[in-house]
């Protein structure tokens, strides 16, 4: 029997791509029982291929069924899970659920306890319903690509599908409420997230800034907008990031660069001031980081408590032994692949533990045990197969 803390409850997993998969990796592993269903078929490359790195982090965790969502049988093996089962996933267009027969309003009659997630492009309803929704879409519709790069540069993408992973740790959220809400009610809900919801949120103090104070925020590069002097210094071997907001670590920063001058200057002295000069007070800490190297100026900033930092290849963060002592990548064992490294969870509990207890299925894995558990006899599953619903 399980320990961990969410394996009391039983999954559907209808996702692809990343959204919907990152959200149900937050429920698998922390002990959640995830059943990914897919198309006999397969999804045409949806996601990468199946032994890529990307799928392979996703999808840990589950086993696989396949099924025909569009076959009768297919549909009514699908009900049976749904009748057993605590949370549904699915991130299709919004109209797909509606025609296969798959959508809340079915699945409550079934499961009136049942948590359903839905995560699409623009919501479930609105003029943008039906319209396809992706990252990079989402990254420029919710304002993040105006605001990310160099002054002047154009749009930039952020270098990771930020909306993607929001919307589904969001949804994942949402699920773990609707659960919480189900103890006291004794019924399930209906949980949606979308791209453009949640990239918009993760804008935070940026979205802020124009609905409070009416102000368009602009390309600031490596610097941050309200907070001076916070950005990239170039040293005698690379570059490092510096964060001096606010007057005290601005005047640390300035005694540990043996420049105190500059925490007196007019030109420097407030944090308007600094807002306003910041391109020449930039320039006057770059003379002094230049003479020295960075692992020299990490050391000396830190030991004056000036945060700071090294701006890290990947194969250096994961050397770093402050990411090694939190565990942020954990092998695992394949069966034929040997030892995979996966990207671990950012939540640490004092009791409670997250764990990868299996590699991602093959397709189809497990679908004659899956099968088993919900009555078919080994002749009722070689009809089933013969007639392609699995």
């Amino acid at each position: 029997m399980s320990t961990l803390p969410l394996s009391r409850f039983k999954v559907l997993d209808l996702t692809r791509v990343r959204a919907g998969p990152t959200c149900v990796r937050q429920l698998a592993d922390w002990g959640a029982e995830v059943i990914k269903i897919e198309a006999p078929e397969g999804d045409s490359g949806l996601g990468g291929a199946r032994l890529g790195p990307d799928f392979w982090n996703l999808h840990r965790n589950k086993r696989s069924l396949t099924l025909d969502l569009k076959a009768p049988e297919g549909r009514e093996i699908f009900y049976k899970l749904v009748a057993q089962s605590d949370v549904v996933v699915e991130n299709y267009r919004p109209d797909v659920k509606d025609r296969l027969k798959i959508d809340w309003a079915t699945l409550e009659q079934l499961n009136p306890r049942l948590v359903y997630a839905s995560i699409s492009g623009f919501g479930q309803d609105g003029p943008y319903r039906d319209r396809p929704g992706v990252d990079q879409i989402a990254q420029g519709m919710g304002g993040l690509m105006s605001i990310t790069g160099l002054p002047g540069q154009g749009p930039v993408r952020v270098g990771i599908p930020v909306a993607d992973l929001t919307a589904g740790i969001f949804a994942a959220m949402g699920i773990l409420i609707a659960l919480l809400d189900r103890e006291t009610s004794g019924r399930g809900q209906w949980v949606q997230s979308s791209l453009l919801g949640a990239q918009i949120a993760m804008l935070d103090f940026q979205a802020a800034r124009w609905t409070i104070g009416g102000e368009v925020p602009e390309q600031a590069g490596n610097d941050h907008p309200t907070s001076i002097p916070t950005g990239v210094f170039a040293t005698a071997d690379g570059h490092i990031n510096i964060a001096a907001a606010g007057n005290d670590i601005y005047r640390r920063l300035c005694r540990a660069l043996g420049k105190e001058a500059l925490a007196a200057h007019p030109d420097y002295a407030t944090d308007t001031a600094r807002s306003k000069n910041r391109r020449a007070l930039n320039g006057e800490i770059e003379t002094v980081t230049r003479t020295k190297t960075s692992a020299q100026w990490i050391d000396e900033l830190n030991a004056a408590s000036v945060p700071c930092g090294p701006i890290n290849r990947m194969d250096e963060v994961f050397a770093d032994p402050q990411v090694q002592h939190l565990g942020m990548a954990r092998d695992v064992q394949h069966p034929t692949r040997g030892t995979v490294g996966l990207v671990g969870q950012a939540i640490s509990m004092s009791r409670s533990k997250w764990e990868v207890r299996s590699v991602t299925p093959e397709q189809g894995e497990h679908t004659d045990a899956i099968l088993g558990e919900l009555g078919f006899d080994a002749a009722g599953i070689a009809g089933l197969r013969g007639k392609k619903v699995v």
